[in-house]
C-alpha cells in the first residue's frame, strides 16, 4: 500500500521549486494532489496533467494564499471537488533580499505577507474540515534561515521564524484532536527561487554547510512525505 493512498493534499505554491517537488512524490504515493499557482497558469496545467498520470485526482488552483479571503475559498473548493482536506502544505514563499539600511518597507511587508501570513490564513482555512474529520496533517516550510538569521535577509529570516513559532502553538491546540502540524526548516536547496541569487551569495550557503554543498532534494521530498502520513495517535 501506498503511504497517502486516498489522502487528499493541499500544497500552495506548487507549481514550481520544492513544492513541484512534494506534489510529484504525494502523487506517487497515491495522494489526491489540490496545489496553487500565481501566475504561470500553462506549467500548472502541465503539472496537473503529469500528476494525473500517476491514477490521482490532481487540480490547479489560481489562488493567492496571502489573501484571506481567496484562502478560505480555496478550501472550500478543495473540499466540494475531493471530499475532504487530509493535508496541508504551507510551501508558497518568496524572497526579497536587502540589507537592512537598504531594504523597503513595502518589501518587507510583503514578504512577511507571503511566508508567513499565508500559513496563518490556510490552517484557518482548513482547520473546520479537520477538526470535523478529527484528524490531519499541516507542515509548514520553514527555513534554516528562520534558525539562525542571515545577513541581507531580515525579512525573509523573520518570516521563517514566525513559521516555526506559529508551528509549535498550533500543534499544541490541534494536537488533542489528532490533527499534527509541524515545520520543516531545509537549508540550500537549488530551486528556481534560489536559482535568481547571485553566485557569491550562493557560495557564502555552501562554504557554512558542513559537507559544503547543497542539501539533496529528494531527501527533503521524502521527509514531507512521512510527515504528511495521516495515522491516528496512539
Amino acid at each position: 500500500m501506498k503511504l497517502l493512498e486516498g489522502k487528499t493534499a493541499i500544497i500552495t505554491g506548487g507549481s514550481r521549486g520544492i513544492g513541484k517537488g512534494i506534489a510529484e512524490v504525494f502523487a506517487k504515493h497515491g495522494a489526491h494532489v489540490a496545489f496553487t499557482y500565481s501566475s504561470s497558469e500553462e506549467a500548472a496545467i502541465a503539472l496537473e496533467n503529469e500528476l494525473k498520470k500517476e491514477g490521482v485526482k490532481a487540480k490547479a488552483y489560481k489562488s493567492d494564499a496571502s489573501n484571506y479571503q481567496q484562502s478560505q475559498e480555496l478550501a472550500e473548493e478543495v473540499v466540494k471537488d475531493f471530499g475532504s482536506i487530509d493535508i496541508l502544505i504551507n510551501n508558497a514563499g518568496i524572497t526579497k533580499d536587502n540589507l537592512l539600511m537598504r531594504i523597503t518597507e513595502e518589501d518587507f511587508d510583503k514578504v512577511i505577507e507571503v511566508n508567513l501570513k499565508s500559513v496563518f490564513n490556510m490552517t484557518k482555512a482548513v482547520q473546520r474540515t479537520m477538526l470535523k474529520q478529527r484528524k490531519g496533517s499541516i507542515i509548514n516550510m520553514s527555513s534554516v534561515v528562520g534558525v539562525k538569521g542571515n545577513a541581507g535577509q531580515t525579512n525573509y529570516a523573520a518570516s521563517k521564524a514566525g513559521i516555526i513559532g506559529f508551528t509549535k502553538s498550533v500543534a499544541l491546540e490541534l494536537g488533542s484532536r489528532d490533527i499534527r502540524c509541524n515545520a520543516i526548516a531545509p537549508g540550500f536547496i537549488e530551486t528556481e527561487m534560489t536559482g535568481k541569487l547571485d553566485a557569491a551569495t550562493v557560495q557564502g550557503w555552501r562554504d557554512a554547510i558542513p559537507l559544503k554543498r547543497e542539501e539533496p532534494l529528494k531527501i527533503l521530498l521524502m521527509c514531507v512525505c512521512f510527515l504528511a502520513v495521516t495515522f491516528p495517535l496512539m
